[in-house]
Parts: structure tokens; sequence; C-alpha cells
């Protein structure tokens, strides 16, 4: 070993990053190893790189004692004061037993160990690297495909995206550029592995992200998505401005950012909610594009339900094609939601009346009693009035036969 070990040291931590002092450390325990290994030795061994001159010494550690069992572990201390006085039982003693040809050995040892490093370093690298980019949407390259997973090269390293993860109606071709979400990078034994997605809700976000500048700063917040990856997404904004239309903004002039995001998503349809505090409206913007009626919750019910009261003819757009609509309006507002035609529902029991309610029914009602007493306090005012004014032509005819009989 020479000068020119520590100048290759110098440039795999210049080129790769990997720090001389870990390459050290590691080559000296795999020096000891290899000289164990190869000289039947014992476990009191210890290796000396010199980092200035590349120079390779092994040294045996022998304990000071009166009594020697053992002379590869101890030394006596009548010979251990013969190299130095100032020995006492219980030292330890370094004595060098670098062979002739151990640098051989070392020069095998030390090709081994900077190329593990050097694989490690990297893998260290690659992970750090692309564990930044967990969560977010990156470009890749199709690489290859078998029954399990579509290989996409992200540069560094080859990503894998498993079936659950692939666009139901995309067929992925060699060498094809494709928008992928990073959902997981693990730092595995054998290197970093990146697991992509194309049916995360996730990308869903990241791409309108893309595509409207007042989701990327703020302005337009994506609440929530629910998706049905290749069929339909259903997606929740709220505004942050005031001033600033949440779905208006985000589906764009005529369409055209809600159109490309599609677009990217193989024509997976996309619709856009206004996200509510109030529950009840945030589940009547869900089930859009149906009209709503009315929102019922079951508060005895200790999951979170609702009844969704619906016009006759809006139920089966309420409900969707296979209860689509109705599930992804559940998955999105986190409601469990019953749909129910206005036919069906019946009246409300006044027990089941709220207090403001009942107030408005009860004054309705004093309204008709005081309009039906007030009719007949007249008429008996009238009837009076006639019978004592006998020159009045209805207190004339009741009393006179006569006129009955002309």
């Amino acid at each position: 070993m020479s000068k020119e070990m520590i100048e290759a040291l110098d440039a795999l931590e210049t080129e790769k990053g990997v720090k001389k002092e870990i390459v050290i450390d590691a080559l000296e325990t795999a020096l000891q190893t290899a000289y164990k290994r190869n000289y039947n030795q014992a476990q009191n061994v210890e290796v000396d790189f010199d980092a200035k001159k590349g120079d390779i010494k092994v040294y045996a550690v022998k304990e000071v004692t009166d009594e020697v069992f053992d002379s590869r572990l101890e030394v006596s201390l009548k010979d251990a004061t013969a190299i130095n006085k100032a020995y006492e039982i219980g030292d330890h003693i370094k004595f060098e037993v670098t062979p002739k040809n151990f640098g051989r050995i070392a020069a095998q040892t030390a090709k081994q160990v900077i190329m593990q490093r050097v694989r490690e370093a990297e893998r260290a690298n690659v992970y750090d690297e692309y564990s930044q980019y967990e969560n977010e949407i990156m470009q890749g390259t199709v690489e290859r495909k078998d029954n399990k997973f579509v290989y996409v090269s992200l540069g560094k390293v080859e990503a894998v995206m498993p079936r659950s993860d692939q666009m139901p109606r995309e067929e992925y071709k060699m060498h094809e550029h494709i928008k992928v979400y990073v959902s997981k990078v693990e730092n595995a034994t054998k290197g970093p592995q990146v697991f992509v997605s194309r049916t995360n809700p996730g990308m869903v976000k990241r791409l309108f992200e893309e595509e409207v500048p007042e989701i990327y700063d703020g302005t337009v917040e994506i609440v929530g998505v629910a998706r049905e990856a290749g069929d339909r997404s259903k997606v929740a904004v709220r505004s942050n401005n005031e001033n600033v239309d949440a779905v208006g903004t985000t589906v764009g002039p005529r369409g055209a950012r809600v159109q490309a995001v599609v677009n990217e998503l193989s024509g997976e349809n996309m619709d856009i909610v206004q996200w509510e505090d109030d529950p009840s409206d945030y589940i009547a913007n869900a089930l859009n594009p149906a009209e709503v009626i009315a929102v019922q919750f079951n508060d005895e019910d200790n999951e979170r339900s609702a009844t969704v009261i619906v016009p006759d003819y809006q139920l089966s757009l309420a409900i969707g094609k296979k209860g689509q609509n109705a599930r992804l309006a559940a998955k999105l507002t986190g409601f469990k939601i019953d749909i129910k035609p206005e036919s069906e529902v019946e009246f409300v029991d006044d027990d089941e009346l709220t207090a403001e309610d009942q107030a408005e029914e009860a004054a309705e009602v004093a309204t008709d009693v005081d309009t039906t007493d007030a009719n007949e306090d007249a008429a008996t005012e009238a009837a009076t009035d006639a019978a004592a004014d006998p020159d009045d032509d209805a207190a004339t005819t009741a009393s006179d036969p006569t006129d009955t009989n002309e």
C-alpha cells in the first residue's frame, strides 16, 4: 500500500461523496477479519492504516500478567518491563505482527471494501435524492413490463408500477414518456426501491397544481379528492380569497384547465365540487350534477351518516351508474350517504320538529283561528241586528208567512 491508495481515497470522496474516514474504518475492520482468517490468529488483532503514508500494520494486543497461559493473548510482566519499565499488570501492549506477504491480501481486501462502500454510497445518494420526490409527479420513460409491473426509468433509478397502480384502459409502450406519481420510496437491502402510480388520488391533485397557478400558490385549495381511476374523480376545492371563485378558477376558461388534466388521465371525468363548512351543503354539492332537496343527519347513529332527499326524476342521476356518483360523494365527504326519492319520504312528526319549526306552525294555526272567530262573530252580530229591526228585508221574510204563500 502506498500514497496512491490515499490519492484513490481522496478521488473517491470527491467523485462519489464517500468520506475517506468511513472507508478507512471499514478497511481496518475488513483487514482484521482477513488476517484472522488467513493466519489463524486470535481475536486480539488490530490493524492500523496510516492515512498519510498509506501503510498498513497489524498488531497483536496482549495483556500484561504475572503468569502467561496463552502467549497469543498474554505477556509476562518481566517481558513487558523489559520493553518499558512503566508497564504494570493489566496493561495492554501492541506487538507488530504484519506478515511479509500481507500486502497482497490487503490489496484484495481494500478493493472489495472500496467497491462495497461505493455501492452503499450510491444507494444512499439515490435514496436521499428520490425520497425528496415522494408524493410528487415525475416524468419517466417506460423501460419494460411483465405480468406484475411496469418498469419506469426516472434517471438514476428504475421505478416499478404495480398492476394496482396502472390505469385500467392504458397500454404502456416501450420508450414511451409518461407522468407518474411517486407513491413510496424504500431503502431496501438491495438498494433504494421507488414505487410509482397512475391511479393514486394524489396524482390528480398534483396535476391540478401544474395546470392551475392559483392552486399552486395556495389561493385555491384542494380539500379532498375521491377517485375511481380511469373513470371518474370528484375534487373538492375552496378559495382562500373571497374575490376568487374556486370552482371557476379550477375549471378554467372554457374548461381548458380541467380538460388538460382529463387528457393526461386518458379521458377520466372530473367533477369540481365547491367545499362548504356546512356538511349538508357540502354533501349536496358533492352529489352534483343531481339536484338535492334536503339532507337529514342521523344523530342517533354513531357513524357519520346522512339521508339525502332528491326529486323522483333525479334519483338515478344522484346514485349514478352502478352507484358511482353516490359512492364518490360519500368518499369525498366522509359521510355514509343514503339517497331517497321525494315520494318515499314521510311527513315529519311534531315531536321531531325543531323549536323554530314548531313556533312557525303554531303561528299559522293561530292566524287561522283568529280569522275563523272573526267571521263567526260577524255573522252572529248581523243576525242579532236583523231580529231587532222589523223593517229589514230579511226579518220581514222570516216573520211574514203570507210572503211564502205568494
